[in-house]
């Protein structure tokens, strides 16, 4: 199995200005080749906005989901970001996986942020979604999904992991950087796993500042990556042979099959 390269797009957003954070990402975008995967931060063309009726778009006329098509086959990569999605009258907060081939994933949220009220203006995801892609098994989680572990629980399914690789893009604010930087190697620890976490910078119209720290972690929950404060793009590879190796010579995931009870 390949090495899978994963590009980090660590930016800063335009506030509720689509066109801006698109022509944006074009510039970041231009230093990125040989790649296969890369990741935006959330709500990728707006910033984290409530402002759902006016920003909201359809999954089948989304200018955001053709932007991100186009930019897989240009660069031969799929791409993995949020943005603002209405269906049958409700919005989501909706990652989309898009594919060089053209193919779209979506994974809707499922822990919506209380305290940005986000669970009165998005209505909640209520499934696991994990990405086949260049034989990498691949789950989409959002921002706040981090906090909750048993989102994430990886398990053996017919002697095989469920996933290899946990994908988190974010709005992380500077206050609780803290968290963000201890939670992403728990993640890749307990669920032996790789952990991209993609975080944006700068500061948004509600004056909350973001200050990266984007990383991109192994199963050891050791750090291969970390993107500081600024604006800036990298790329790093994940190996498969390695990945296989750790989790033969530590078979934790084996266990998590057996059950105890209490009498």
């Amino acid at each position: 199995m390949q090495d899978l390269r994963i590009a980090l797009v660590q930016a800063d957003q335009i506030w509720e200005d689509k066109r801006a954070n698109l022509e944006h990402y074009e510039e970041l975008l231009k230093s990125v080749s040989e790649t296969d995967l890369i990741l935006l931060p959330e709500m990728f063309q707006t910033g984290f906005s409530m402002n759902v009726k006016a920003l909201a778009e359809k999954m089948e006329d989304s200018s955001g989901i053709s932007w991100l098509k186009k930019q897989a086959r240009e660069k031969n990569a799929a791409f993995y970001t949020s943005l603002i999605i209405e269906e049958g009258g409700k919005y989501y907060n909706r990652g989309v996986f898009a594919a060089p081939n053209g193919t779209i994933t979506y994974y809707d949220k499922r822990k919506l942020f209380g305290m940005a009220e986000e669970p009165i203006h998005f209505t909640a995801g209520s499934k696991e979604v994990i990405v086949d892609y260049l034989g990498w098994k691949i789950n989409l989680q959002i921002c706040y999904d981090l906090r909750f572990p048993e989102n994430c629980r990886n398990r053996e399914i017919d002697g095989l992991p469920a996933y290899d690789l946990l994908l988190y893009v974010a709005n992380w604010p500077e206050r609780r950087i803290q968290h963000w930087s201890a939670l992403l190697p728990a993640r890749a620890i307990e669920n032996q796993c790789y952990v991209a976490g993609l975080n944006r910078v700068g500061t948004d119209q509600l004056g909350l500042s973001y200050n990266g720290q984007s990383k991109l972690i192994n199963l050891l929950g050791e750090e291969l990556s970390n993107l500081s404060n600024s604006e800036s793009v990298i790329r790093v590879s994940i190996s498969y042979p390695e990945m296989i190796q750790l989790r033969e010579k530590l078979p934790f995931l084996k266990d998590s099959n057996y059950r105890s009870f209490n009498n």
